[in-house]
């Protein structure tokens, strides 16, 4: 799977359980470690865990594609999954505002998700 295809899996899969303020960076000019980030928030440690098992879990089970590595914990607000291409940081919102990675990473440019595309396809199965 290429590299923005996963980052846009792991977009809606992470979507799929309310993560807030969904941000994928494009830093492939920026970083020799990986190509995208996806930054989320979650509301408390529970919904933290929630996001992060159904990304590790649905990424197993129907791509066959586990963590390079994990960091972090529920406890610092902040966890970290590393897909190699792709890094996942799941934060609760006080550590996403203290860490301020957008800023930090501000020359990365933010890849858009074609909604009206995803909620047409959404409509699609459902009625089928």
């Amino acid at each position: 799977m290429e590299a923005k295809q996963l980052a846009l899996l792991c977009r809606e899969l992470v979507d799929n359980r309310k993560a807030e303020d969904i941000v994928v960076l494009d830093v492939r000019e920026l970083s020799s470690i990986t190509d995208y980030f996806l930054i989320c928030s979650g509301t408390s440690e529970p919904h933290l865990r929630a996001i992060a098992d159904e990304l590790a879990t649905k990424l197993e089970r129907d791509h066959g594609i586990t963590p390079h590595a994990a960091d972090g914990s529920l406890s610092s607000g902040w966890l970290v999954i590393d897909l190699f291409d792709v890094i996942v940081h799941i934060m609760h919102h006080e550590a996403r505002k203290r860490y301020d990675l957008e800023t930090l990473w501000g020359d990365a440019p933010k890849v858009k998700v074609k909604r009206a595309r995803k909620k047409a396809a959404k409509a699609a199965s459902e009625t089928a």
